[in-house]
């Protein structure tokens, strides 16, 4: 198999809670799976947050990070993202110096703004939050002047530096699924990461759009980004349309507000679609990526191509665990990465 030249893998991974597990067995898993990752050569690995949501268990990325900077050598860790809105910008600040003290050069300082469940359980984790631009764009300038000890004048930041002062910052990105974090993003010299997992319009056309604004910082010199999307890999066609079709299910499922565990292959193959729900299913389409190593080398590699970006994190969530470590295993073979081992010699 002819190589990708330059193309990275990352992983975005939810802990996503499985049919008859437990949380704890889903954080578990994730703690596994970046330990497989760490081995195969993948280049990140960022873990979400979520609340109220009792099918993915990750809810407090800082302090699964720091666990898993300790279980892994030398892959990149990170949030994918931390939801600013819900904390103060001070507070987050030091969480993640304090992950950079710990493990420096290899930690991602990843921000979203969404709710990251629904918008009540958002007002009980921040009542005074107002999901407004301007105090999430004054909450980003805190953020970066708190990062660098910027000493703004007759501003919080002659008086309160966040600590532990090291000698690096964690990298910052801003994760969106629209454009205005890209704009942010691109203002404030930050790198930025369009998630068509989330989102499957206009992604290439907003990535173009933080490329022309972009303003060189402290943070990064040029424009810095990524994309992510839904991938399942499997060894083959049959088992990867059975991957998607139980995927496809779950998501209409969380659209619909329908909360239960992971559906089957079974489950899926029998459901009784509406013409609405099939509606839902064909706008859903490329939010997914599926097949065989050799057809996702060279969907991944599209998609790269159309983002302009040399980087892909992928999210996979399958409702056995097995599926899920395999189709990362496939996709570090059809993209050649470099095992650790290897990097090291």
């Amino acid at each position: 198999m002819e190589s990708t030249p330059r193309l990275r893998l990352s992983v975005l991974d939810q802990s996503p809670v499985r049919p008859g597990a437990t949380p704890r067995q889903a954080v578990l898993e994730t703690v596994q799976l970046a330990r497989l990752a760490d081995r195969l050569g993948y280049h990140r690995f960022w873990v979400s947050e979520h609340h109220n949501t009792p099918f993915l268990a990750g809810t407090t990325p800082e302090v699964l990070i720091a666990h898993l900077a300790g279980q892994t050598e030398r892959i990149r860790l990170g949030s994918g993202g931390v939801m600013l809105p819900h904390y103060s910008a001070l507070k987050v600040a030091e969480n993640f110096r304090m992950l950079e003290t710990l493990f420096p050069g290899r930690i991602d300082l990843g921000i979203g703004r969404a709710p990251g469940s629904d918008r009540f359980t958002a007002q009980v984790l921040n009542p005074g939050n107002q999901f407004s631009d301007e105090e999430f764009a004054e909450q980003l300038m805190d953020l970066k002047a708190f990062l660098f000890d910027e000493e703004v004048p007759d501003t919080i930041h002659a008086r309160v530096k966040a600590m532990p002062q090291a000698a690096t910052v964690p990298e910052p990105w801003l994760l969106s699924s629209s454009g205005q974090s890209g704009l942010f993003a691109a203002h404030l010299g930050m790198a930025f990461s369009f998630a068509q997992f989330i989102n499957p319009n206009s992604g290439p056309k907003l990535m173009q759009l933080y490329r022309d604004r972009f303003k060189p910082s402290a943070f990064f010199a040029e424009p810095t980004a990524n994309v992510a999307v839904f991938v399942l890999c499997a060894d083959t066609e049959q088992k990867a349309h059975e991957l998607r079709a139980a995927m496809e299910l779950q998501m209409l499922r969380i659209e619909q507000n329908r909360r239960g565990p992971f559906p089957s292959y079974e489950e899926a193959r029998t459901y009784p679609y509406t013409d609405e729900e099939r509606g839902r299913l064909a706008y859903n389409r490329n939010r997914i990526l599926s097949g065989t190593p050799a057809q996702l080398r060279e969907q991944l590699t599209d998609l790269a191509r159309s983002y302009q970006v040399d980087e892909v994190v992928i999210v996979t969530i399958t409702a056995d665990f097995q599926d899920r470590l395999r189709s990362y295993e496939l996709l570090a073979e059809a993209f050649e990465l470099v095992p650790a081992a290897a990097a090291t010699v």
